[in-house]
């Protein structure tokens, strides 16, 4: 069985990409987030000619979440129980949200494949320390691990596995220096995560490509990508019988080369279930 999650900045932008990965890679089960569709419109056609189940939680703007499964897709959860809205403060920094009433974002969407129960999740940025952005983050990765702390407790393969805008060590940075004061290394966010993995959940680490760093992100400037000055914030967390099943993971960093790519690569997990 395969796995894998894949950051890809607009399925919009990246649907002949996506469907060109699809047949290469042949992932059973592919998790998508940052998709910018409202779930409805998800176009899923390429996908569904290669066998695959379409299953999308999306309003439409610039989050969204989606689940591909070629091994069945069952029990959909739109969200997670108790997940936070987003409530927009007078002096929101972003024209989209100014005036609006509070609501709970597109960034979850739970499945059950096949043996596997499987979520997809795109955490909140967090944007800056000063931002009400950074307290909706801490608040949702906690509310997530109480929705999911039940399900870890089955007795069943479980992922949870997306773009987590967190890297997890100093490591999972080129340079750690560069992020002093910025979210997405602050002990209150890496906290956050060792929270989720202690419902019983392992990192699954993937084998890098190249440089041996297993990057999973480089933004767009400067060429950043070819000076592998990047970050590892796709994870993939899974519980006891998963982790015990890997065979193999990695980044395919081929996905993140070319013409009009995401700035984020697909994490492979191969898994002998």
């Amino acid at each position: 069985m395969r796995i894998a999650t894949w950051n890809v900045n607009s399925v919009g932008a990246r649907l002949p990409r996506l469907n060109e990965w699809l047949e290469l890679a042949e992932p059973d089960v592919l998790c998508l987030q940052e998709t910018k569709i409202a779930g409805d419109a998800f176009p899923g056609e390429g996908a569904e000619a290669l066998g695959y189940e379409v299953a999308a939680n999306g309003d439409g703007r610039w989050n969204g979440v989606a689940i591909l499964s070629r091994i069945g897709l069952q029990d959909v959860s739109n969200g997670f129980t108790g997940q936070p809205p987003y409530a927009p403060p007078a002096d929101e920094d972003d024209p989209a949200l100014i005036g609006k009433p509070p609501a709970v974002e597109a960034r979850a969407i739970g499945a059950t494949c096949g043996p596997l129960r499987v979520w997809s999740v795109y955490v909140p940025n967090g944007r800056s320390l000063d931002s009400p952005h950074y307290p909706y983050k801490l608040e949702w990765l906690a509310a997530l691990r109480d929705a999911l702390a039940p399900e870890v407790a089955q007795d069943r393969p479980f992922i949870v596995t997306g773009d987590f805008n967190i890297a997890p060590t100093d490591e999972d940075v080129w340079d750690p220096s560069a992020f002093v004061g910025s979210t997405h290394v602050t002990d209150a966010e890496r906290t956050a995560l060792s929270d989720l993995r202690a419902l019983g959940l392992d990192d699954i680490m993937p084998r890098a490509m190249k440089h041996d760093t297993p990057y999973t992100y480089w933004d767009y400037r400067a060429g950043m990508f070819h000076k592998n000055m990047g970050m590892r914030i796709d994870l993939v967390y899974a519980n006891k019988t998963v982790a015990s099943a890997v065979k193999d993971a990695y980044v395919d960093r081929d996905a993140r080369k070319g013409k009009g790519p995401s700035d984020h690569a697909p994490v492979v997990v191969d898994l002998a279930l």
